[in-house]
């Protein structure tokens, strides 16, 4: 996992970003690509934050090796555990294909 800020500016500090890197099964890797999978259930062990990258990596189930098919997703919504049927330590994540604006940008006009 690797840490970035979005900004140098000290009041910023807090708004880390992550970059978690997770393997997805090729059903599942092939829905997300196509737009039509825009979540994953993953056990909360990461602490996923809203802004977080995702670096997603397609693993063949049966031999357990990479395909070497990737993709790049944000965190775009974090659902818990424990709220709307979700288990307990797990949650569901909102996936966006474009990253989060960075802090004082509210038009995309202007960046």
């Amino acid at each position: 996992m690797n840490t970035y800020s979005s900004s140098s500016h000290p009041a910023s500090a807090a708004l880390l970003r992550r970059t978690h890197e997770l393997t997805i099964w090729p059903d599942s890797f092939s829905a997300v690509a196509n737009g039509s999978k825009p979540f994953d259930v993953r056990k909360n062990d990461q602490n996923f934050q809203v802004g977080d990258a995702l670096l997603l990596r397609e693993l063949n189930p049966t031999t357990h090796e990479y395909t070497g098919q990737t993709l790049i997703r944000w965190v775009s919504h974090v659902l818990p555990g424990n709220t709307f049927g979700v288990e307990s330590g797990w949650c569901v994540l909102g996936l966006s294909t474009m990253a989060p604006l960075p802090p004082g940008i509210t038009d995309t006009k202007l960046w």
